[in-house]
């Protein structure tokens, strides 16, 4: 079975990671994600409390990241703000995962004119703009994190979709597959407890690379302010918040959520390109 992970044009030329970088990765996503869980009992500081008479003060013992423009603690709000940053790119990946396997492997199993419909729709949504569709979706129904991430999981179906539709038709071709269909066992039988168990690692490695893409585009919607609420802590947000502080001459409370989302965007990339070449050299 080859392996054929959907990646982006920008990221597909890079080449294989060695251990240690992603050792490295894979400790930086776990050290992110428990920052995430903990945040009510690790943040240094209320995220939300504000102190215009300390506004944009640099770095200190009690701020170690500094403070925004309305006083708020920039460190707090990193670690408060990583657990909507991840959240909105969780709910993504896992209603396009569940979604795209479905579909995929329906029209994989099935074939015929269903597998036509099915291509044909999930090609229709794959030419259409995330971005585009998440922004007319916040357009219609106002700010929040739901309409974007039902956007953005639209768009990114058609990424499992089309790689599960693949795996799934390569594994239909084993013996083992007849053998079981001989015996009487019925199709979903054989997909849950065969089929997908088998594709599921090249699917996770997909959906760990989209993840940080989903990330990406979730951040790009709340820097354009159709994200999450003004006050909810999240790394987009602080982005555009901290933009009045840069033309002041304090890019801090800007510079830091930027640094958190390039390295966690880099971090997923990695483990997932990781996995995904593991997964490669098994099969081969």
């Amino acid at each position: 079975m080859s392996v054929a992970v959907l990646r982006r044009p920008g990221l597909s030329r890079l080449r294989t990671p060695r251990a240690p970088l992603y050792a490295l990765c894979l400790g930086f996503v776990t050290l992110v994600v428990l920052a995430a869980l903990l945040a009510p009992w690790i943040s240094p500081a209320d995220p939300n409390a504000v102190d215009l008479g300390n506004a944009l003060a640099g770095p200190s013992a009690a701020h170690p990241f500094g403070v925004d423009s309305s006083g708020r603690d920039t460190l707090a709000r990193l670690v408060t703000g990583a657990r909507t940053s991840l959240l909105g790119p969780l709910g993504v990946v896992a209603f396009s995962t569940l979604a795209g396997v479905a579909v995929g492997t329906t029209a994989a199993w099935r074939g015929g004119w269903l597998d036509s419909v099915l291509s044909r729709s999930t090609e229709l949504v794959f030419a259409f703009p995330g971005m585009l569709l998440a922004i007319l979706i916040v357009a219609v129904y106002g700010e929040g994190l739901t309409a974007p991430v039902v956007a953005l999981a639209v768009a990114y179906l058609p990424y499992v979709s089309r790689l599960t539709r693949s795996l799934v038709l390569a594994e239909r071709q084993r013996p083992y597959i007849s053998a079981y269909l001989v015996q009487g066992h019925s199709a979903v039988q054989i997909c849950l407890r065969h089929v997908l168990p088998n594709v599921g690692p090249v699917v996770l490695a997909q959906s760990t690379i989209n993840f940080g893409y989903a990330l990406i585009d979730l951040a790009g919607l709340s820097f354009l302010g159709l994200g999450v609420p003004a006050l909810t802590p999240d790394w987009g947000r602080m982005v555009l918040d901290g933009q009045t502080a840069i033309q002041r001459g304090y890019p801090l409370s800007a510079i830091w959520p930027c640094v958190a989302i390039v390295l966690t965007v880099v971090a997923f990339n990695v483990v997932g390109e990781r996995w995904a070449d593991r997964v490669a050299r098994r099969d081969r």
